[in-house]
């Protein structure tokens, strides 16, 4: 049993998710960015051809893991992703915030939770999972984008990944980013739980090697992603 299990069709279907553009970038006919060139090592090191196969949100990607239309996906760790999905440790790290009106009485991350609070979300994001998981008082709202649905909505809070909610913030007077981060988001590398644990323990080293060898650092700084950081070894 070794990585070429991980391809059963002879071709390595990776799906890759385009609405984090911290993780991939382009289109769905040149995509780029560090899931893409994993996806592309990955296969050359089973020595098999690759099938990009993009998708404009995390839920979709997922999806295609779940109903067997792709191999490996490149998605936020989360117990609920984790009952079908066999994920690697972390290969990078991302951090998730907020986004507040100027005049909010909100100050940090930890005063969100609260009654009368709605937030903003991405339906099926990581930050979605995590914050429908442990927020116990305020409401979530879910849309397009975590920041779409705080303006188009009037809520109260905005989350998002950072550097694309920083953005939206530099775009938007009268807004600003809650300090300090809500989550730090672990992304990896994942497969169907039906894949033979061999394979598995495969792909694990694969991605300790690929952080340890400055794979990834270099691919994120080639796609110009300085909001993402390499995560420490398992």
């Amino acid at each position: 049993m070794t990585l070429r299990d991980l391809a059963p069709t002879g071709t390595l279907r990776a799906s890759i998710n385009l609405g984090n553009p911290v993780l991939a970038q382009g289109t769905a006919g040149a995509p780029s960015g560090v899931t893409v060139d994993l996806a592309r090592e990955l296969a050359a090191r089973i020595g098999v051809p690759v099938e990009l196969l993009c998708f404009d949100a995390a839920r979709d990607s997922f999806a295609a893991i779940e109903d067997g239309r792709a191999d490996v996906c490149f998605l936020a760790v989360d117990p609920a992703r984790a009952e079908s999905v066999a994920f690697s440790a972390p290969y990078g790290v991302i951090e998730g915030v907020y986004v507040v009106p100027d005049d909010s009485p909100l100050t940090a991350a930890d005063d969100v939770d609260r009654p009368g609070v709605r937030v903003g979300v991405k339906k099926g994001s990581a930050y979605d999972l995590f914050l429908t998981r442990t927020l116990a008082h305020s409401e979530v709202v879910r849309g397009a984008e975590g920041t779409t649905v705080f303006l188009d909505e009037g809520l109260e809070v905005g989350a998002g990944i950072r550097q694309p909610v920083t953005d939206f913030a530099a775009a938007h007077p009268g807004t600003r980013v809650l300090e300090p981060r809500f989550m730090e988001i672990q992304q990896a590398v994942g497969v169907p739980r039906s894949r033979s644990a061999a394979a598995v323990d495969a792909l694990r080293a694969f991605v300790e090697d690929v952080k340890a060898s400055g794979f990834v650092a270099e691919s994120l700084a080639r796609s110009g992603r300085t909001d993402a950081s390499v995560a420490p070894p398992a």
